[in-house]
């Protein structure tokens, strides 16, 4: 027999206005922009606001989700427009057109527009000049097609006969497509359409003159040895080849001024992109304070002719359901724009926190811009000096960078951990890393120094630092091992 029970419980759950502070804290100020007219275009009861010079009043304080939209709604603040005399203006010829004047007729204008050619569009337009037939042409466009990024042909040859098969309906056999594909390696730049890194450096050193002996050295240690080149195993390589030191030197610098990414140097590599900083720090009389973009802090409101026609239904006939309707719909949109407004309010004041805690802890730093200043810090740390939790703090610290008069950091820049020295101090372990990294660029090349020896000279220099954290540093600094850093 069933029986009902009865149990009482507590459940933690986060608002529907607290995820979406939440999710609004986390983005960067280059999105920020997106994400409002998203909101803009999704809530017609929120605007943009336009200053105007007549109001003192925040524009905030028009609606309170709270009062039930029985708001002392002012019309006499808005302004009737003269139609005939706003189009008949003669001030809008010129204004915020697409020239500094009025043209009578744009089609004899002419407007400058930037063009961009990628890897592709130079392919393409260099297989029109091998004069193939109409099958290899055909044959021709679909491996281009298939060409990368980077300019590697990475699809097996057989996998491309079988897409052809099925999808074209288009019978060939790798032999032709291997005719085709060689053809395409004489395009420009040297090495497109290679399949592998042997193979992308063998057709750039068949492009050079072959009766060189160094390059006829090179393509022979890149056919027969390319094992031991990829593992830095010079000595092998000289010994197997018969050369002497120097022509393996001549061989591997000529091998190394190669480009084992041939299509980066088409347009595709040619984009520039800009970082926004979250944060602007300004040095005021040798004292530094922060100030937030201006991007984090749009003008927005809530749209009076939404609050109006709120306090225009309180004044009607509550009983028609039609009005009901309209007027839930209306008070929701006003209480999804006022919370919109509040979450963005809360983000700058939670931004600005933030980085003045950052600021404060790392003073030293920000006066001078010496690395060496930098105080081990964690987002426990931060998180303390607010009063807020660490996640909170961690949703700032990401993807977030603050301008600076020696360069822009992120934020996850002032985060490191702390090495104990023999002064008894914590050291950062970015200083860390830049000694690190000092050491190693001018250790001996043709004998570099091991993860062993690179901890006893931390130990000498006092920092108290264990080898398994030498290499997870040398890791993050995306340093080879002794071995691969070998040159001779």
């Amino acid at each position: 027999m069933q029986k009902l029970i009865i149990t009482q419980g507590l459940l933690q759950k986060l608002s529907p206005q607290q995820i979406q502070f939440i999710k609004l804290l986390q983005i960067p100020t280059a999105e920020l922009d997106a994400r409002i007219k998203e909101e803009l275009e999704a809530n017609p009861a929120l605007e943009e606001d336009i200053i105007d010079e007549g109001l003192t009043e925040s524009p905030l304080d028009e609606y309170d989700p709270t009062s039930g939209g029985e708001d002392d709604y002012d019309t006499s603040r808005e302004k009737d427009l003269d139609l005939d005399s706003y189009l008949n203006s003669e001030e809008l010829n010129g204004y915020k057109m697409q020239g500094d004047g009025f043209y009578g007729n744009d089609d004899d204008r002419e407007f400058m527009v930037a063009s961009h050619s990628t890897l592709h569009d130079s392919l393409f337009q260099q297989l029109g000049f091998l004069n193939l037939k109409e099958q290899e042409e055909f044959l021709g466009l679909y491996l281009l097609g298939s060409i990368e990024g980077d300019g590697y042909l990475r699809r097996p040859l057989k996998s491309i006969v079988s897409d052809l098969l099925f999808t074209q309906n288009v019978h060939t056999t790798e032999e032709d497509l291997e005719a085709v594909l060689m053809k395409i390696q004489q395009l420009e730049p040297a090495g497109i359409g290679a399949r592998n890194l042997q193979e992308c450096l063998l057709l750039q050193l068949c492009r050079k003159n072959k009766s060189d002996r160094t390059v006829q050295l090179g393509i022979r240690a890149i056919e027969e040895h390319f094992e031991d080149f990829s593992k830095k195993h010079y000595e092998k390589i000289q010994k197997r080849m018969g050369i002497s030191h120097q022509e393996t030197y001549d061989v591997l610098s000529l091998i190394t001024k190669l480009n084992p990414k041939p299509g980066s140097v088409e347009g595709d590599g040619d984009l520039s992109f800009y970082l926004t900083p979250d944060f602007i720090l300004l040095n005021n009389n040798g004292f530094p304070e922060v100030t937030l973009n201006a991007r984090n802090a749009p003008e927005l409101r809530v749209n009076r002719v939404f609050a109006q026609m709120l306090d225009t239904y309180h004044k009607s006939d509550k009983t028609d359901r039609s009005i009901k309707e309209a007027a839930t719909f209306v008070k929701q949109k006003l209480d999804s724009a006022k919370w919109f407004i509040d979450a963005i309010k809360q983000r700058q004041t939670t931004l600005i926190r933030t980085m003045n805690a950052i600021l404060l802890f790392q003073y030293d730093f920000f006066q001078v811009g010496d690395e060496s200043k930098l105080k081990p810090m964690i987002l426990k740390d931060i998180a303390t000096m607010i009063d807020m939790d660490v996640s909170t703090v961690s949703r700032v610290a990401n993807s977030k960078c603050v301008q600076t008069d020696f360069g822009l950091y992120p934020l996850k820049y002032f985060f490191s951990e702390g090495i104990a020295t023999d002064s008894g101090e914590d050291a950062s372990s970015r200083q860390v890393k830049n000694i690190l990294k000092e050491l190693i660029e001018a250790e001996p090349k043709r004998k570099p120094f091991s993860d062993d020896k690179l901890e006893k000279i931390l130990n000498e220099k006092g920092y108290n630092i264990a080898r398994r954290t030498v290499a997870k540093y040398r890791e993050q600094l995306n340093i080879p091992v002794a071995r691969l850093r070998k040159q001779i």
